[in-house]
């Protein structure tokens, strides 16, 4: 299923509605539609397909296709610009692709201590009982398996036998193991804020990705005992905040933007939230994942990455969720050992200053719009080829030890 909403100038958007047979615990085997949005910048010569993937909480759109101050924030109508295929992708249970139904909207309700954001919008109270669906929505391999119906998708679509793959954040979680995987469909890789669990879960005794438990997972302590999370437009803010220390590191009003955007992603999760009844100030709803295969022992796998499929990192000197205290186990997160666990030699990072987590909706955000074009046209940025790198304000670049 597809619609064209422009066919009067390049490039031509086109949102698709891919067909899908679910791998997630809570719909598994069922048919599902994933999103995805099109934007061909192809004038002459063969396509050259982009597929950008969102991260944890942020739908795609609201992060990749950000409709404001004439487009500037929109990282893929920049790379149609520049006469790339590029799609734009949301895995389920995000955006407007399918969201598993599992009863009303009390049986899908997210962590017990969140519920009482959802009073009286909708009017959700009181509970009664635990929720139907006591386990996480979806998992590493559910999430695998839907990107590479996309990429299978893309290939077709385009007669192609390759396509670059750009990530952010806990898109690594995905765009990482996936292209180890399945190298041979992956031209280049290009992560932004990407997350790094140094620690994270292993596989399966034996195996390289194999599930390490029996899924769908609901443990003693209820770590997993609900679908999904909510986020606030507060909260957003606040985490937000903390990653600005640089004057006008972003500009005015973003968050009331950003925030819009994300709840016209979501339509019902729009509905919610606020404490007067009838008046919404919507909740942003996250998938609870369960995710393995991402760490220093899988990143090294078959030497793939750095060797058949390069790949740049970008993150900004003010992240404060990719680089995490070392103690921390599952949630120790860090941008450099993953750079330093990638084996081969093609490949390339970037640590920018002055920008932060959200740096797509920063002033930063057109150096990584240029970025990444420079890299997926000439597999270098700023005339370096491997290496990682500090730019400071004045676009100097200082070489890092690795």
């Amino acid at each position: 299923m597809t619609s064209t909403l422009t066919t009067h100038a390049a490039p031509v958007v086109t949102d698709h509605y891919v067909d899908h047979t679910s791998t997630i615990p809570a719909n598994y085997g069922e048919p599902v539609k994933l999103f995805v949005r099109e934007r061909d910048g192809t004038k002459n010569g063969p396509r050259r397909p982009v597929l950008m993937l969102h991260g944890r909480s942020v739908p795609a759109l609201a992060g990749f296709d950000l409709q404001y101050n004439n487009k500037k924030y929109s990282w893929a109508e920049e790379l149609a610009q520049a006469q790339f295929d590029v799609f734009v992708m949301e895995l389920q249970g995000s955006g407007l692709s399918t969201r598993p139904t599992m009863g009303d909207h009390r049986n899908v309700s997210p962590a017990p201590s969140q519920r009482a954001l959802l009073s009286p919008n909708p009017n959700a109270s009181p509970y009664t009982g635990p929720v139907d669906y006591p386990h996480q929505l979806n998992h590493s391999q559910s999430d695998w398996d839907e990107v590479g119906r996309v990429v299978d998708w893309i290939i077709a679509r385009t007669g192609v036998s390759e396509i670059d793959l750009v990530g952010w954040s806990a898109a690594a979680q995905q765009l990482g193991p996936y292209t180890i995987q399945n190298p041979g469909k992956v031209r280049s890789l290009f992560l932004v804020a990407p997350i790094f669990p140094p620690e994270g879960r292993q596989s399966a005794p034996g195996t390289d990705f194999g599930a390490p438990v029996a899924l769908p997972v609901s443990t003693p302590a209820g770590a997993f005992g609900y679908p999904m999370t909510v986020g606030t437009k507060n909260g957003l803010d606040l985490a937000w905040r903390k990653d600005l220390s640089c004057p006008d590191q972003r500009e005015d009003g973003m968050v009331d933007i950003v925030w819009k955007a994300m709840m016209d992603a979501d339509p019902v999760g729009a509905s919610w939230g606020g404490t007067t009844p009838g008046s919404p100030e919507g909740l942003n709803r996250i998938r609870n994942s369960y995710w393995w295969g991402w760490n220093k022992t899988t990143v090294k796998l078959h030497n793939v990455l750095g060797h058949q499929v390069p790949v740049c990192i970008v993150y900004g000197e003010n992240d404060s969720i990719v680089n995490t205290a070392s103690d921390l186990g599952l949630l120790y997160f860090s941008t450099p050992e993953l750079y330093r666990g990638i084996p081969g030699h093609q490949k390339l990072m970037f640590r920018v200053s002055c920008a932060g987590h959200q740096i797509v909706w920063e002033k930063k955000a057109k150096l990584l719009h240029t970025m990444s074009k420079q890299w997926l046209k000439d597999g270098k940025v700023e005339g370096a080829e491997t290496g990682s790198y500090d730019r400071d304000e004045d676009g100097a670049l200082t070489l890092l030890e690795e």
